[in-house]
């Protein structure tokens, strides 16, 4: 397949996934064996997982937080190599955190983006933060958002990115 029908191929998957691969090659105008290899091939490639995009108020969510933090420049304590397998673990025993990595801006170099149940959850989670994080922060602030507000333009969802490929 052409690189861009692959890339046409990939917007489809990213507005739904759950096409079939009949229904892709009507799509594409391709055969359908063309879209069953091409899609066997992105998902070797290019996939990481599949997974669902839910209604996060339905479940009970309704704050998601961005934490932006300062790391120190050195900590005394802990290696570089020390200091990742800290984060990773910390991170993985958390799983209402949906992303973590470096970053700057706002003179930060560092963000958490989470989702809470309520705002008494959310601050139970910064104060393991601040408690478990404190020496090797400079400093940290978060950015909350209340699911479901009215003034929500868009939803959380990555199908907008399909357009963009």
């Amino acid at each position: 397949m052409k690189p861009q029908k692959l890339l046409r191929l990939v917007s489809e998957m990213l507005k739904n996934s759950k096409k079939s691969d009949r229904e892709l090659a009507s799509i594409l105008g391709v055969s359908q064996p063309t879209v069953s290899r091409t899609r066997a091939r992105i998902e070797k490639e290019y996939i990481n997982t599949y997974t669902i995009i839910p209604d996060f108020q339905k479940l009970g969510y309704h704050i998601m937080a961005f934490t932006l933090a300062k790391l120190k420049a050195s900590s005394e304590s802990l290696s570089s190599g020390e200091m990742m397998k800290k984060s990773k673990e910390w991170i993985a025993s958390r799983p209402n955190i949906i992303f973590a990595a470096d970053g700057e801006g706002f003179g930060k170099d560092f963000i958490i983006v989470s989702f809470h149940k309520d705002y008494s959850s959310y601050s139970k989670f910064v104060r393991a933060f601040a408690m478990d994080w404190g020496p090797s922060l400079d400093n940290f602030e978060s950015f909350l958002v209340s699911i479901g507000s009215e003034y929500t333009l868009r939803d959380f969802d990555l199908k907008y990115l399909a357009d963009d490929i």
